[in-house]
This record gives C-alpha cells, sequence and structure tokens, in this order.
C-alpha cells in the first residue's frame, strides 16, 4: 500500500522550502551560483516539482489548494533570485569602480614609463630592414584623386576596387586613399629611375570591422626602378626581407593579378603549422611606365606591398586585429 500524506504535510514542506531556498538565495555571491540554485529550484527536477510530485495522492478538492500555493511559491523564488542577481552585478560593478578608479587630485608617485605603440614599431621595421637593402622612404597624402589611387595605377573603370562598397570617396573628385601605391606615382613624377623607395602610411577601405578587418590599416610599398631588374631581383628582394623579419622559415609564391604589374604573385610563409599570406608583389606593368613617360623598353621595375597589422599580429601572436586600436593601457603596456 502506498503511503498516504495530507494537505497540511505538503503545505508544511512548502514553507520549509520557502525559508531554506530564501536562506541559500541571499547566500549566493555570484551569478553562476544563483543559475544553479535557480535550476535545482525551479527545473524540471527541481525541489520544488519534487515536493509537487506528492500531490496526487490528496483527494481531488485539495489539490488546487497546494497548487495556488506553490505558484505563489515559485513567483516568490524568481523574485528572490532575479533581486539577488542584480545585488550581485551591482557589487561586483562596484568593486571594479573602486579598483578603477583614478584620484586626480593625489600627488603623483612618479612618471610612468611610456609604450611604443606595436604598430608604429613594427612599420619602423620593416622600413629599417628596406633601407638597409638601399631603399629610401617616401610618403603622399592621404586624400588622394581618383587619377592616382587608380587611372595612373592602370586600374580600369570597371575594376571591382573602384567601387563604393570598397572606397571612401570625397566631394571633388576625391577619395580616402585604398593603398599607398599612389606615392609611387607621384614620387616617379619628380624623380626620374633609377629609384628604391619604401612608402609607408595608413589606408581607408569600406571594410566591416571584424577580428582580422579594419577600414582603417597600414601599408609600406615597396617600388624598384632601373635597367635591366627583373623577376628574380624581385624575388631575392622579398626572400631577404622575410627572412629577415620572420627568421629561416619557407616562403612560396603564388601567381595572382593586380592591374599594375603584370606577371604578379602573393607570397605565404609557413607560420605554426600553415600557410599564411605576407604580402603581394610583381613586375611594374610597362602600360603604368609609359603613362609617367619612361621607355618599358629601358627601364622595368617591381613593387611589392604589405600590410602593417598582419606582420605586427604575427610577430606578436594578437588574434584580433581591433585590439591594435582600443588604446587600452592594459594590452598596450605588454609591448
Amino acid at each position: 500500500m502506498s503511503a498516504t500524506i495530507s494537505l497540511q504535510q505538503l503545505t508544511d514542506q512548502l514553507d520549509a522550502l520557502e525559508a531554506e531556498a530564501a536562506a541559500e538565495i541571499a547566500a549566493a555571491a555570484d551569478p553562476e551560483a544563483l543559475e544553479q540554485l535557480r535550476v535545482g529550484l525551479l527545473g524540471k527536477k527541481g525541489r520544488l516539482s519534487g515536493v509537487l510530485g506528492a500531490m496526487g495522492k490528496l483527494p481531488g478538492d485539495e489539490r488546487p489548494l497546494v497548487g495556488q500555493r506553490a505558484n505563489v511559491l515559485k513567483s516568490q523564488l524568481q523574485e528572490l533570485l532575479s533581486a539577488q542577481l542584480q545585488a550581485v552585478k551591482s557589487a561586483a560593478m562596484a568593486e571594479r569602480l573602486t579598483q578603477e578608479t583614478l584620484d586626480v587630485t593625489a600627488p603623483p608617485s612618479g612618471i610612468p614609463v611610456g609604450h611604443r605603440h606595436p604598430l608604429i614599431t613594427t612599420t619602423e621595421e620593416i622600413v629599417d630592414l628596406f633601407c638597409g637593402l638601399g631603399y629610401g622612404v617616401a610618403e603622399g597624402p592621404e586624400i588622394e584623386s581618383d587619377h592616382y589611387n587608380f587611372s595612373a595605377l592602370n586600374i580600369p573603370e570597371d575594376h571591382p576596387a573602384r567601387d563604393m562598397q570598397d572606397t571612401f570617396y570625397l566631394s571633388g573628385n576625391l577619395l580616402l586613399r585604398t593603398h599607398t601605391s599612389p606615392v609611387q606615382i607621384r614620387y616617379l613624377e619628380q624623380n626620374p629611375p633609377p629609384v628604391r623607395i619604401v612608402a609607408p602610411g595608413r589606408v581607408y577601405r569600406r571594410d566591416a570591422v571584424d577580428a582580422t578587418h579594419s577600414p582603417v590599416f597600414h601599408q609600406v610599398e615597396v617600388l624598384a626602378i632601373d635597367e635591366g631588374l627583373d623577376f628574380s631581383h624581385l624575388r631575392g628582394t622579398v626572400m631577404a626581407f622575410l627572412k629577415a623579419f620572420f627568421g629561416d622559415l619557407p616562403v612560396r609564391f603564388r601567381a595572382s593579378y593586380f592591374p599594375f604589374t603584370e606577371p604578379s604573385a602573393e607570397v605565404d610563409v609557413q607560420w605554426r603549422g600553415r600557410w599564411l599570406e605576407v604580402m603581394g608583389c610583381g613586375m611594374v606593368d610597362p602600360s603604368v611606365l609609359e603613362g609617367l613617360g619612361l621607355d618599358p623598353e629601358r627601364w622595368s621595375g617591381f613593387a611589392a606591398g604589405l600590410g602593417v597589422e598582419r606582420f605586427c599580429m604575427v610577430r606578436h601572436g594578437i588574434d584580433d586585429i581591433r585590439r591594435l586600436y582600443t588604446s587600452d593601457l592594459r594590452f598596450l603596456e605588454q609591448f
């Protein structure tokens, strides 16, 4: 014969559960503990459901009384859980504010040592390596014309790079440069070959922000124009630079396409067991030289471009490009 239970016994169990639960909720000190309590009290296999499981042994007219009492208790426990969660979060925020508060009226305790931004140090290292190979440094404006950013670099009118989705266009046929390649055109207009330059600078594209993309980033353009230059000179220069920066890592060249170089290639290094694209390069297209009034039968050259953020992230093991732009001192103090 199954054991019987009375209405009073079930009511007493619900009262005891209310008192125990209230004490346990008040003692919970973090959101994880509160979530465990919520499941243990109100879940399908929780303590409230365990008490209600015996309700079927009551007479039919007494069951609604227990059900009403259980519903009231459930609402009370939910309110207690919600209030305690808010109190725990508020206490954690208050403690964080106390720890991070800066007393601007306190006397100085010394001059803190500054930290150079990793993008600056990476750019300088790249430029220094090419200067060691005999290159000079050239710069150009960040606001460019369509001519220097596209037309003079043999980028046709219907090329996808001209699309509004990629380029920030301004008024008066101006735009924010999408690469540092316009610097080579401006430099060659004022300086006859032979030339060897690197052009570091900030560039802009309409990219969505994520772990590997930013609408503002940095490039270094490499250009060499002289008599008799060929792809072997390009390959030797790139190999010497990558070995100096990354060390003795496997390097591969893959055929590619760029409007202002022919032939063109993308360059990968084997980093931590996988191939990682680090730069694009190629021989300067003869039509670019002709546009500058240079005889492609006499002069030839090569160009290469790389993203500073990619080199910086690989060098320092940074997993998200957004960390480079947050100005978080806790991140910058690591460098």
